[in-house]
């Protein structure tokens, strides 16, 4: 069986050596096998762990939660129930992330628009209302 080696690991994750040995002392990577001098020896399983963790750091999920997902895998189909309800959990917290991050996209859109039509123009003053003297958009 092929193994990797941490910095190899680091490099493919795209993740720092010093993030992968906090993780496995945070007891993430409790299948993580090691030569006699200590040398950690990721297998292909390891580094499919570490993608679902980074997934889960990703939706904001804190390492304590991260490591109980992580020992309920452990525990086998008795905890199917639990993992299938963390991550229903997760999808619901990154639909609300995607729906702020829509609400952000749809401002940042609009001051493109506003600073564009402003610069084609040569000055803001394309944005007054010459009727009511007002200014629909503010300039920060």
């Amino acid at each position: 069986m092929k193994t990797f080696s941490i910095s190899e690991v680091a490099k493919q994750l795209n993740l720092t050596i010093y993030t992968l040995r906090y993780y496995d002392k945070e007891g993430l990577l409790p299948n993580v096998e090691r030569t006699i001098s200590g040398t950690r020896l990721f297998k292909k399983s390891d580094i499919d762990a570490l993608k679902i963790i980074e997934c889960l750091k990703a939706t904001g999920m804190p390492i304590k939660e991260i490591k109980n997902f992580i020992n309920w895998c452990s525990e086998g189909d008795t905890t199917l129930q639990q993992r299938y309800d963390m991550f229903i959990e997760r999808k619901a917290a990154v639909e609300a992330q995607m729906e702020e991050l829509k609400k952000t996209m749809e401002v940042i859109e609009h001051k493109c628009f506003y600073y564009k039509t402003a610069l084609d123009a040569g000055t803001e003053d394309v944005h007054k209302d010459n009727k009511m003297g007002r200014n629909f958009a503010p300039t920060y």
